[in-house]
């Protein structure tokens, strides 16, 4: 495998075209940037100008991994050739949050079975059921076929996210990186590290990833007793006091954060599924323990027959922007603590979202998770 990375600011001027090594040979692009540099489609065309016989996937972001940086208002390409894996991209409109099943089942059908290993997949951040989505797409792949990716993000703005799907970046879209072939070795793993509060309640009255009652009472309201003086911020403040859901009595919660509210309706909607029944708690941050969250993600791709002792070729790294938000000035400590445990030879891409898509350890069936850090390795033997 090998990997080649660009990056791209304003400072720069243009998307740099100087001398490609994988000019003619890179199969596949992978791009993530700042919303506001996606929207200029001559980015795009500069990049397939650059790598014209590549797919190309990504979606617009809240920061950029490139190394061991984080980015802001960035435009990152890392294009990969591989030495015996193939790969192809499909890409669909989501019309609205409730198609969100079925748009997972029409890409999981879009792409070819015989010896697929691994999907990536990207979504547009805002108008998704992002646990529908893995959802749809899990009910048809084939057995064994591993799921990782993330929701689309456009900083702390929450206002418009895009997907690149071998066209020009657009809204309301999903795309998926369909991986092939016996030596290619792939695997992933999310973890979080935030903290309990509170006491943990019962969800009354819900639809989807709408939450409208805990224990007979308005969420909203209770959430905003909770936050105090961060109330006034919201949504935008409520990536730092997620919400952890439980839906068997004796399961480890899934982190959900909240996508927007409605005053109106005194509701809150979230990324994913909040189902009548679970048991909901308040989280807040510890900076260590997200720290050490992003080391065990990594630690748990490392554990499994699926990757060797010389670390993978690559690593796209997917955390979410709740977590920048608190680790601020130290956010770089997490993509360190990643490195560290993969090793010195591994390229790292990824970017920081609206939600993360994967299984909790190797081997775990993929869920959506806010809050986290996934790792999705790739290795070709």
């Amino acid at each position: 495998m090998k990997i080649e990375q660009r990056k791209w600011t304003h400072g720069q001027g243009r998307f740099p075209d100087g001398p490609s090594s994988l000019k003619e040979s890179a199969q596949l692009v992978l791009v993530f940037g700042a919303t506001s540099l996606l929207k200029d489609d001559g980015h795009f065309h500069r990049i397939r100008k650059a790598y014209p016989g590549a797919d190309v996937i990504g979606c617009s972001t809240a920061g950029e991994v490139c190394g061991l940086r984080v980015f802001d208002d960035s435009l990152v390409t890392t294009a990969v050739h591989f030495d015996a894996a193939k790969v192809g991209v499909a890409a669909t409109e989501i019309t609205n949050k409730e198609n969100s099943f079925d748009v997972g089942k029409e890409l999981a059908r879009s792409v070819e079975h015989e010896g697929l290993v691994h999907v990536f997949v990207v979504s547009d951040g805002l108008n998704v059921n992002g646990s529908a989505l893995v959802k749809g797409l899990s009910a048809c792949l084939p057995e064994g076929v591993t799921i990782s990716g993330g929701l689309a993000g456009d900083g702390e703005r929450f206002a418009e996210t895009l997907v690149v799907g071998n066209g020009p970046p657009a809204g309301n879209t999903v795309a998926v990186a369909a991986f092939y072939g016996e030596r290619l070795r792939v695997c992933c793993s999310s973890f979080g590290g935030w903290d309990p509060f509170g006491p943990e309640r019962l969800v009354t009255r819900s639809r989807e990833n709408v939450l409208y009652e805990l224990d007979g009472k308005s969420a909203l309201e209770i959430y905003k007793q909770y936050l105090g003086d961060y109330a006034r911020g919201l949504p935008a403040t409520a990536l730092l006091f997620p919400l952890s859901v439980r839906f068997e009595e004796d399961e480890k919660g899934l982190v959900r954060t909240i996508l927007r509210i409605d005053e109106d309706e005194k509701s809150m909607i979230f990324a994913g599924d909040i189902p009548k029944g679970a048991y909901a708690r308040f989280m807040k941050a510890n900076v260590n323990r997200l720290v050490d969250g992003a080391a065990k993600a990594a630690k748990s791709c490392l554990c499994t027959d699926r990757c060797y002792d010389q670390g993978p070729d690559l690593a796209v790294l997917i955390s979410c922007v709740g977590r920048k938000m608190v680790l601020k000035q130290r956010v770089e400590e997490e993509i360190e603590s990643v490195h560290e445990i993969l090793g010195p030879r591994t390229a790292f891409a990824g970017f920081y979202s609206y939600g993360e898509i994967a299984p909790p350890f190797p081997g775990d069936k993929s869920e959506l998770h806010n809050q986290t850090m996934t790792v999705t390795t790739f290795l070709e033997k």
